[in-house]
């Protein structure tokens, strides 16, 4: 397998290296790796000194970027300037704008930060999308639905951001947005535990209430003993005292509103009794919605059978954010309640209501109980308007209006001049040689830049099959299966659900009694067929195994001799992640969404989870309460649906894979106490 991998490095190098000079192709690959190490530790020393000897190099751009962008702060504009005509339209000269129209914004340099921005082609930076509006503000040249563009930008955001925090500051500055929308800004970072954020938002709105922001942040239970009606009759005993207490102070509305929401993320049953018993009355209709809001979310977070009584303490659905909302939705489906999942969904803004999950429901909703002929009609539209192979909600989609789940003809062949133009694409085979070398991150991101971005709208369909051809040719599964996903009108199944080690999967399913189908489609979700993956918990290989689990598994089934660094080779981690697989099917009865839950997130936490009713698979699927787990069950058994489809031959049903979860039965197989 390494000689297999050095050779196909050789040979992307080749592809990178024949339209530059001989001499280039004497730099040494390890003064980039060198590089890269020295500006993750932020050694700027060691990539002034390494710079010159990468000149040549196929990526020497990355090496140009990584040594002026740890001194970025301190480079001169002529510098900047320099470096963007040296490497004009590579990824790395727009990467570097990104980096330097960040640092013009903070320093409020307005004039010569729209002088860049005009040849910026990403612009997906929200920072400075909301820079350039801020500018546009400034000037009176604002579009009329900046304040809407800002929000969006701001709401979405899980870390502080200057660029948006000072454009949503103008714009309530100018009566362009109002004082609540910083407001639900200071509650959303509340209910992600981001003080920066939540103190920023105060800042702007009311700077006057910093002092007593942090008692309401940070100590929620106290903040709000101290001001409710037991604290005041005590300081009234205290007389002429009492002013020189400030815990005693009156604590405003939104700032109560903010620590109750603080407290419900922790205690959701104290924060209800809270604002019950103390301060419902305190605080306006709206304050009060946004607080039972996030109360019910938590119980629903929970599974609790109590979210949706909380949920219907909620005067006005407007009034709840988007998560929120859905997970209303996700609590009355768990609960049979149809008309909420329909009034949920009707209430969520359009970006949101027209994902593919929420226009099923949607429609699953029209269709509950005796649906009248009009109802009926709205749910097929709804229906074919997703329905499709690609993914979960659009499979059930389809086999709702009488479908199933086949392949796609394949498109026309790619002829020799469209996979000429992807292989000798500079930007790809940039990208391709990064990855091979080992520099994943950069590789993904430059590939990614020259098919999406590096023009406007990104490349064609054809474009982007022959770029998808280019990386399965050089078995990078992962580009190979990510680009070919973005077609929208032809579909390349074996582009986009590929079979490397197919004989090796195969042979083990088939010996241990598992569905080839179903090993793929996991994973397809878990690695990308990226052999030598590993995650931020420390998961390697293709079936991204866990090192306890894989010492575990090779126990149970006989494996001596193994050692953690065999993890690496194929055939020892599909031996293995097949072997847990199989045992977390045989635990949870056969079950492919739990078990696929159990491979994700450990077995207990769906032990957990399938309590409750007995419901329809995909509702539990979609009541997970971890994002995470709840996309990759719902990815993976779409997978396993078109990969069925591909390795039989056969139309497939995804309904049939689901079937119903609930509580473990009498009849069932015993658990596995030690399953990890």
């Amino acid at each position: 397998m390494q000689f297999i991998r050095i050779l196909t490095l050789l040979l992307a190098a080749l592809v990178v290296m024949a339209a530059m000079p001989a001499t280039a192709q004497n730099v040494s690959d390890e003064v980039l790796l060198q590089m890269h190490k020295a500006f993750r530790k932020g050694d700027r020393a060691q990539l002034t000194q390494l710079l010159p000897q990468a000149a040549g190099s196929p990526i020497e751009a990355w090496a140009a970027y990584w040594e002026l962008k740890a001194r970025l702060e301190s480079a001169s504009d002529e510098e900047v300037q320099a470096f963007f005509q040296r490497w004009k339209g590579t990824y790395q000269e727009d990467r570097l704008r990104n980096d330097w129209l960040l640092i013009l914004g903070q320093r409020r340099d307005w004039q010569r930060f729209s002088d860049v921005l005009q040849d910026f082609r990403m612009r997906d930076d929200p920072n400075v999308r909301c820079y350039a509006l801020l500018v546009a503000e400034l000037r009176g040249e604002a579009p009329a639905d900046a304040g809407d563009q800002v929000l969006s930008r701001w709401y979405a955001q899980k870390r502080s951001s200057d660029g948006c925090t000072q454009a949503a500051a103008q714009l309530l500055a100018d009566g362009r947005i109002q004082p609540l929308d910083v407001w639900r800004k200071v509650r959303l970072g509340g209910e992600i535990n981001h003080p920066g954020q939540s103190r920023a938002a105060v800042e702007a709105v009311a700077p006057q209430l910093l002092a007593q922001f942090g008692d309401a942040f940070g100590a929620p239970s106290k903040y709000l003993a101290l001001g409710g009606p037991a604290a005041k009759t005590k300081a009234k005993t205290k007389g002429k005292h009492k002013a020189a207490e400030p815990a005693l102070r009156e604590h405003p509305s939104e700032l109560v509103t903010l620590a109750l929401v603080r407290l419900a993320m922790s205690n959701y049953t104290g924060a209800a009794r809270l604002l019950s018993d103390t301060w419902a009355e305190r605080l306006s209709s709206e304050q009060r919605d946004w607080v039972w809001g996030a109360i019910a979310r938590q119980a629903a977070l929970s599974l609790s059978d109590d979210a949706m009584a909380y949920f219907a303490k909620v005067k006005r659905d407007a009034d709840l954010s988007d998560d929120m909302l859905a997970w209303k939705a996700r609590a009355a489906l768990r609960a049979g309640q149809f008309k909420q999942v329909r009034q949920a969904i009707d209430a969520m803004r359009p970006a949101l209501r027209e994902e593919s999950t929420w226009v099923y429901w949607k429609a699953r909703a029209l269709m509950a109980g005796q649906p009248s002929a009009d109802a009926r009609a709205q749910a097929e539209a709804l229906y074919a308007r997703i329905a499709g192979t690609s993914g979960f909600y659009e499979q059930l989609a389809m086999e709702e209006l009488g479908g199933r789940i086949q392949t796609p003809p394949a498109p026309a062949p790619l002829s020799a001049e469209e996979k000429a133009a992807a292989r000798a694409n500079p930007g790809l085979n940039r990208a391709l040689y990064a990855i091979l070398l080992g520099l994943r991150g950069e590789g993904v991101r430059e590939w990614n830049y020259t098919t999406n971005l590096h023009t406007p709208g990104g490349m064609g369909e054809r474009e982007l099959l022959a770029a998808a051809d280019f990386a399965c040719s050089q078995e990078v599964w992962d580009r190979c299966i990510n680009t070919s996903e973005r077609t929208k009108t032809v579909i390349a199944s074996a582009q986009r659900f590929p079979m490397p080690f197919h004989d090796a999967v195969l042979r083990r399913a088939k010996e241990i009694g598992l569905d080839p189908a179903y090993v793929y489609g996991l994973v397809r979700q878990e690695s990308r067929f990226i052999m030598d993956a590993r995650s931020h918990v420390g998961a390697s290989g293709l079936m991204q195994v866990m090192p306890a689990t894989a010492r575990w598994t090779a126990r149970k089934i006989g494996l001596t001799g193994f050692t953690q660094d065999q993890l690496t080779d194929q055939e020892t981690n599909i031996t293995i992640g097949t072997a847990y697989l199989k045992l977390a099917l045989d635990d949870f009865d056969d079950s492919m969404p739990l078990a696929a839950a159990a491979y994700n997130a450990g077995p207990g936490r769906p032990r957990a989870w399938r309590n409750g009713p007995v419901i329809e698979a995909a509702i539990w699927a979609e009541n997970v309460p971890f994002t995470e787990t709840r996309d990759y069950v719902k990815k993976v058994l779409a997978n396993t649906v078109n990969y069925a489809a591909i390795i039989t031959g056969e139309p497939q049903s995804l309904k049939s894979r689901l079937g119903k979860v609930g509580p473990r039965g009498s009849s069932d197989r015993e658990p596995n106490p030690d399953l990890p």
